[in-house]
């Protein structure tokens, strides 16, 4: 008999040997029915494996646990591909992961996928899942394993056991006349999948290289029960009404051409006019807190970056190496070095510190082609970025100062819904992070204490932290239920040492400084695409690119429609008049798309009664109301940060 320790702490006495799934059914029945998975001392385990000495186990659910949801999908990424061989005999097997939402198969084919043919594999799948196939496991050695890929004629498979390291593992899944090689897990048999729908396709690389073959990826998910799966869909159809893609398309916020490079997205003048407001909004709240703002090149020698650490722990994600006469120049990936280089311009004395370097940086990654989207993810992004030289001494009040300044960009812009996280190293990953444990204990400890002192409803998250120190990180919550890190605040103890920053303290010595870097909207360019998707372009007022549209009637009302421009302009609004030749219905339409704030109708009788008749986005038709009431009332909305 073994001891079997179970999430709730209770223990329970079973024979040595017994499956996981056997295990789940000595607990209850309906257990056994719903499990996909388990955890066994902490390590993923498949629903056969089987307990030959005391453990701790977990059993996951669909519902309980990530991991159970990927043991779900992954096992309908098999029956995928196994309808896929059905339909397509012809069809190379690459791989087919779950991943957080859902899961996908690549597969070598002539030709990409049509929607008819999705139908016609989804329709195949449904005949699987109802054969109830059920799902074995069985390993090989390394040889036999290469010739039974072989013998399956599916090069992808081969190749991926060639490039096992001698000793692991090579095991195999098998349903009805289907067999594929996989770790695993999987559930016990095809029937197990309910509700099933195939999402997308796309092109994709194999083993993610542009030097490889393209292969055809098919994006699917699938769930228990078929309203969880109506449900995500209608989750999926809102996430498409709010892409910010789509919105900016609509809003003629931003475009992208080809010819100028992915993920490098040029902004037209009313997303322009948007990105001026947040830039100029962010500036003035900074230089009231005592920030001084810098310009500095987006390029640099490397030796800057070698420095830093950067090159170290980050060239990966840098643009190439130019080579200019006798120097290495590359374009930056973040502007702190720059930052540590204008403080030791001069030496500074205790007194002038606080010293709160700011900058709205323009920085670059080098992000495959794949990975670029929109706003959200770019390869040139301007930072909302600053670094703060403090004593020691000051490190909590100016972190507090910096916490504050979010929370009152947020109170600005409605944001409610976040929370507050504390992103540590972990110790064990010496290649991500600076090896140095008493500077990072040393760290982690003062910011801990920091968070708790400053009354903070925190949580600790390992393996978050920059190479050079822990940091706050506000995870917003989005209108689709995502968490996303908006602003972050990181103490750094690292690079004013590497730098060699000094200041002359009160006993006449040279100390170091503490440097905080902290970027409250993040980059602009990411800041937007969640404002887009979160307002659905409905922007707040104050930050609408066009506040107000006046549409005249006819042309014979377009004197008064410009009257009434130059009266909202003189108050600082944002105007245009709608000068066409098209019916009022049209022109009220149109502005009620472009998402504007204020509708002015005017014609004759407006005229007569020097009044507009007023619609609003939020409240319809508001009618009749004296122009000079209009501009009074609006001018304060204009200018005030509002919801």
């Amino acid at each position: 008999m073994i001891k079997i320790t179970l999430k709730d702490g209770s223990i329970k006495e079973v024979e040595k040997g017994i499956s996981v799934i056997e295990l789940a059914r000595n607990i209850s029945e309906g257990l056994a029915r719903v499990a996909t998975v388990a955890e066994v001392n902490g390590e993923i385990k498949d629903l056969r494996y089987c307990l030959e000495e005391d453990a701790s186990v977990n059993i996951l659910t669909f519902d309980s646990d990530l991991n159970g949801k990927k043991a779900y999908w992954h096992t309908t990424s098999h029956i995928m591909a196994q309808a896929v061989k059905r339909l397509f005999p012809e069809v190379k097997l690459a791989i087919g992961p779950s991943i957080d939402e859902g899961f996908y198969y690549d597969f070598d084919v002539e030709k990409p996928f049509t929607d008819e043919d999705k139908e016609k594999i989804e329709e195949e799948m449904k005949k699987i899942i109802k054969e109830n196939l059920p799902i074995e496991r069985f390993s090989l050695p390394r040889e036999e394993a290469i010739a039974l890929m072989k013998k399956m004629d599916e090069p992808y498979k081969v190749e991926l056991i060639e490039d096992l390291p001698e000793g692991e593992e090579i095991s195999f899944y098998s349903q009805g006349e289907f067999t594929d090689l996989c770790a695993g897990p999987h559930l016990e048999s095809t029937g197990k999948v309910k509700a099933i729908k195939i999402l997308s396709s796309s092109s994709a690389y194999w083993r993610g290289s542009e030097k490889n073959k393209m292969l055809q990826r098919i994006y699917a998910i699938s769930f228990p029960k078929t309203s969880s799966l109506e449900e995500h869909l209608k989750l999926l159809e809102e996430a498409r009404e709010r892409d910010h893609r789509k919105i900016g398309k609509e809003l003629d916020l931003f475009m992208t051409h080809q010819l100028v490079g992915s993920g490098l997205p040029m902004y037209l003048p009313k997303g322009a006019t948007i990105r001026r407001i947040l830039e100029r909004y962010i500036q003035d709240k900074e230089v009231k807190m005592g920030y001084n703002h810098v310009y500095t090149p987006s390029l640099a020698n490397v030796e800057l970056y070698k420095t830093s650490g950067h090159w170290d722990h980050y060239k990966e994600d840098m643009f190439p190496v130019m080579k200019m006469e006798n120097e290495e120049m590359v374009l930056r990936p973040m502007n702190c070095p720059h930052h540590m280089l204008i403080y030791k311009n001069k030496m500074h004395s205790y007194r002038d510190l606080p010293i709160r370097i700011g900058e709205l940086a323009h920085d670059f990654r080098y992000e495959a082609s794949g990975n670029v989207c929109g706003l959200e993810r770019v390869r040139e992004m301007c930072q909302n970025d600053a670094h703060l030289f403090v004593r020691p001494d000051q490190i909590k009040e100016e972190f507090k100062k910096v916490v504050e300044l979010i929370l009152s960009v947020y109170k600005d812009f409605g944001f409610t819904d976040y929370t507050f996280r504390l992103s540590l190293r972990d110790k064990f990953d010496k290649e991500k992070y600076f090896d140095d444990d008493e500077m990072w204990n040393s760290a982690e400890s003062q910011l801990r204490e920091i968070l708790t002192e400053l009354n903070l409803n925190f949580y600790e998250a390992e393996g978050e932290a920059a190479f050079y120190g822990p940091k706050l990180d506000v995870q917003i919550k989005t209108a689709l239920g995502h968490d996303v890190t908006i602003s972050t605040c990181q103490l750094d103890f690292l690079l004013p040492r590497r730098f060699e920053l000094k200041y002359i303290g009160e006993d006449g010595k040279e100390h170091t400084p503490v440097v905080i870097h902290r970027a409250i909207l993040g980059t602009f360019d990411r800041f937007l695409s969640f404002l887009i998707e979160e307002t659905k372009g409905a922007f707040p007022i104050w930050l609408a690119p066009v506040q107000v549209k006046v549409l005249p009637i006819t042309d014979a009302h377009l004197d008064y429609a410009n009257k009434v421009k130059e009266e909202l302009e003189k108050i600082g609004a944002r105007v245009e008049v709608d000068s066409r030749n098209e019916k009022i219905g049209y022109k009220i339409r149109e502005a009620q798309l472009e998402k504007v704030p204020y509708m002015l109708v005017v014609g004759e009788k407006e005229i007569e009664e020097n009044t507009v008749g007023v619609r609003s986005r939020a409240g319809g038709d508001i009618g009749a109301v004296k122009l000079q009431e209009f501009v009074d009332k609006v001018s304060k909305e204009v200018k005030n940060y509002t919801k």
